[in-house]
């Protein structure tokens, strides 16, 4: 069983950054693959970008040049740093952890972008 708990959202002017955090819980984070999501109102949930117990990230068109994927595995922390912040990026994100057993979730954290 692994839980997720995601902080740093808020409201941000747009060309603003914001830093969200996800803790997680569970010895067998190491092996998971991490990733950010998102889902703006009225929207699916879309990959933002994701990162390897290894190291290897991988980022949707949308934020590739704006967001950093980073984990700390000594830590059980996954970060999602985002710069150039525009409206569009305004969404609930979410954290989730892939795993052989299943895939898990945390609850989302708001992020508003004002133009």
């Amino acid at each position: 069983q692994v839980q997720l708990v995601e902080s740093g959202g808020g409201l941000v002017q747009a060309g603003g950054s914001l830093r969200l955090s996800c803790a997680a819980s569970g010895s067998i984070f190491r092996v998971a693959v991490m990733g950010w999501y998102r889902q703006a109102p009225g929207k699916q949930r879309e990959s933002v970008a994701h990162v390897a117990s290894g190291g290897t990230t991988n980022y949707a068109d949308s934020v590739k040049g704006r967001f950093t994927i980073s984990r700390d595995n000594a830590k059980n922390m996954v970060y999602l740093q985002m710069n150039s912040l525009k409206p569009e990026d305004t969404a609930v994100y979410y954290c989730k952890a892939v795993l052989p057993g299943g895939n898990y979730w945390g609850q989302g954290t708001q992020v508003t972008v004002s133009s």
